[in-house]
């Protein structure tokens, strides 16, 4: 069987830069691409938030420089996903999808999270066309224009309030007659002149020849006051919360009640020794590519000081 000093798990930004620090330090690796090498950026579109990009730079040809940055010093990059690994002692044993076992000192998970989507074709139609799940990645393509927000929670009510900021009107979009979020939330959002709420409405379906140009909607949806309207809208952001990608770890690591990874306050360390967690998968409340490859970074600093210590 072969062995490793560290196992990653995931390919993201948070994957990518533990690949590079690891191999940096020495330590062999390898990391496991999942089924979409390269992680959430590649489905995004220009990313003008990323430090030393002053013009900005597309999602998919971040992750390419990543990726070729990690190979270039020594990390060793592989496609395939990892379906199971067993933690319950060391060293760790991971099973891939082609049935073939790896052994290995430490893991790093960086399996990120996937944003809910309603489940409408049309999500998939308009995808990087006007569907978007992060305002603040895509927020700034949206300026004086109008959009839509789905959710009622506080995740939908500060990316309604943010987008207000930069949008002409912010429609959003709430299947309860009432907002989840916290009344601070709440405050904000009904504050804001160009904040619309809409309760009481689902999304049937989205329309538009080169994009988003609206949206199908209802309005008290099987009841005798049902209603189909549309509204015109640029942009529809999903903030119906995010699924942390943890099922193939079978409960074996601590979750919060989100289901995202718990880790230790100061460092990347899980509740399994020697397992350490990195990006979204971890991070219920920044979810930024910057942010999680400084916990990428982080995660290789303990995995090298583990393996030291050992």
């Amino acid at each position: 069987m072969e062995k490793v000093q560290c196992l990653i798990i995931g390919s993201g930004p948070a994957g990518y830069t533990a690949a590079i620090y690891t191999a940096r330090a020495n330590v062999k690796n390898v990391l496991f691409e999942g089924l979409q090498p390269g992680g959430q950026l590649t489905t995004t579109t220009t990313i003008e938030n990323f430090p030393g990009f002053p013009t900005g730079v597309e999602g998919y040809d971040l992750m390419a420089k990543m990726r070729e940055q990690a190979v270039n010093v020594g990390a060793d990059v592989r496609g395939g996903f990892v379906q199971s690994v067993d933690l319950s002692k060391r060293p760790f044993v991971a099973t891939l999808d082609g049935g073939e076992t790896i052994e290995a000192d430490t893991v790093i998970v960086a399996t990120g999270a996937s944003a809910k989507y309603l489940g409408l074709d049309d999500e998939k139609k308009y995808a990087g066309q006007g569907v978007s799940a992060c305002a603040t990645c895509d927020g700034f393509f949206y300026r004086k224009k109008v959009v839509a927000v789905v959710g009622g929670g506080d995740t939908a009510c500060e990316e309604a309030h943010y987008l207000s900021n930069l949008a002409s009107k912010v429609y959003m979009i709430v299947r309860k007659d009432y907002l989840r979020a916290s009344a601070a939330m709440q405050q904000r959002v009904k504050e804001k002149e160009n904040i619309e709420i809409l309760f009481n409405t689902n999304t049937l379906g989205l329309f538009g020849e080169n994009g988003v140009e609206g949206a199908h909607l209802i309005k008290y949806k099987g009841t005798e006051k049902e209603e189909k309207f549309d509204i015109a809208i640029d942009g529809f952001f999903l903030a119906i919360g995010h699924q942390p990608n943890t099922a193939f770890l079978n409960g074996q690591l601590a979750l919060d009640e989100q289901g995202y990874i718990v880790t230790d306050k100061l460092t990347t360390a899980t509740s399994v020794e020697g397992v350490f967690a990195a990006g979204d998968v971890a991070d219920p409340r920044y979810r930024q590519a910057v942010a999680a490859a400084g916990t990428g970074c982080r995660a290789a600093l303990d995995v090298e000081k583990f393996l030291a210590a050992q």
